[in-house]
């Protein structure tokens, strides 16, 4: 089983959706010994935001890129790659500002793409990656679950990867975590529960 894990907080070791996500990751290895996985920083090592010239360069022949372009084909497929290859992903997404970190935005740029990940048919569109499992660390300072302060957060993710065809999509949350000690704790514990709970036997 291939697993890809990947961070988006710019935090560094103060962040609890990184320390989540390797909980997460921690709990899958112990529930599958075979699980391989395949670790990416989207916050120290960020894709570039998707621009015309990211379109440009798809859309240049092999043989007329110039090296700029070559590079940003070759970062992209590489990205669009990992995703396709792995059979767990597990995404640490923080709020900020109500939706999520700009360097995830520029991820799933990547891996959204047309007749990759989905495809347009006289049926409308059709996702192609149904046998994936996705879990997403979902972590916010306040509290906007269900609330149109958290339309850009979650929802914008239940909506991105049941476009692509997921089905087994996962949250682990901790939310509130600007609230106090008291609740950041509880938070955490809670979410450390979901965990157990994702795999129990």
């Amino acid at each position: 089983m291939k697993l890809l894990h990947l961070d988006s907080s710019i935090l560094g070791d103060h962040s609890a959706s990184r320390q989540l996500t390797r909980d997460v990751v921690q709990a899958c290895q112990s529930a599958h010994a075979d699980a391989q996985v395949t670790y990416r920083d989207l916050a120290s090592n960020a894709l570039g935001h998707f621009s015309a010239a990211s379109l440009a360069a798809a859309g240049t022949p092999l043989e007329a890129r110039d090296a700029a372009q070559q590079h940003e084909v070759v970062a992209n497929e590489a990205t669009l790659q990992q995703f396709l290859d792995s059979d767990v992903v597990v995404i640490g997404a923080p709020m900020y500002n109500f939706t999520v970190p700009s360097q995830l935005k520029a991820w799933i740029d990547r891996i959204a793409v047309a007749g990759r990940t989905f495809r347009y048919s006289e049926a409308g569109p059709e996702g192609l990656c149904g046998g994936k499992k996705i879990i997403i660390v979902s972590t916010s300072g306040g509290l906007h679950q269900g609330l149109p302060t958290g339309a850009g957060h979650e929802e914008l993710l239940k909506a991105l990867f049941a476009f692509i065809g997921v089905t087994d999509l996962q949250f682990v949350r901790a939310h509130g975590l600007a609230y106090g000690e008291e609740p950041r704790a509880s938070a955490m514990t809670a979410a450390q529960q979901q965990i157990k709970d994702l795999f129990a036997a």
